[in-house]
């Protein structure tokens, strides 16, 4: 099957794009996300993705180069670890498309190649089913439970913990 998206890196560019994807989002990523939701944040997201330990990607429609979400590398480890942390987000009307399995199997394939990583986690509250489905389709395995594990939407809410390796992930 032909891809439908393309992996990009944000740029300044892309904030009012982002932006308004952001705002028409807001009940799809209640209560899991909080994505950057003014200028201000996103500039500091775009600063934060420019580190060496983040990388940033957005998972955009081939073609016509409109964003369908995000997926983020970060808190990149390296030495004997070589393990970072992954999150993602579609925006609103790309949901439930398979956009976002595309989007995620080329981050995991670049994280696990080009990155260099063996180990990739994503934590993930608990009702939060299409997140789950998502990172079992990668081929990643639950590790366990964290109690009041992040700050999400001002409460601090239980995630599981998955973990996919360069050995065992099918992206």
């Amino acid at each position: 099957m032909k891809p439908r998206i393309d992996l990009r890196s944000p740029a300044a560019a892309d904030e009012p794009a982002f932006l308004q994807s952001v705002r028409q989002s807001r009940p799809l990523h209640r209560p899991w996300v909080s994505p950057p939701s003014t200028p201000d944040a996103f500039g500091q997201y775009l600063d934060a993705m420019a580190l060496p330990a983040n990388q940033g990607y957005l998972v955009c429609l081939r073609a016509t180069d409109e964003m369908v979400g995000v997926v983020n590398v970060t808190n990149i480890v390296r030495g004997c670890f070589q393990s970072a942390y992954l999150g993602y987000y579609a925006f609103a009307g790309y949901e439930r498309q398979g956009l976002m399995r595309e989007g995620l199997q080329a981050v995991v394939k670049q994280a696990f190649g080009v990155l260099k990583l063996h180990r990739l986690e994503a934590n993930i509250q608990p009702v939060n089913l299409a997140s789950l489905a998502l990172v079992k389709a990668c081929g990643f395995r639950k590790e366990g439970f964290s109690a009041h594990y992040l700050k999400i939407g001002g409460r601090w809410r239980d995630h599981e913990r998955w973990a996919g390796n360069a050995t065992a992930a099918r992206c």
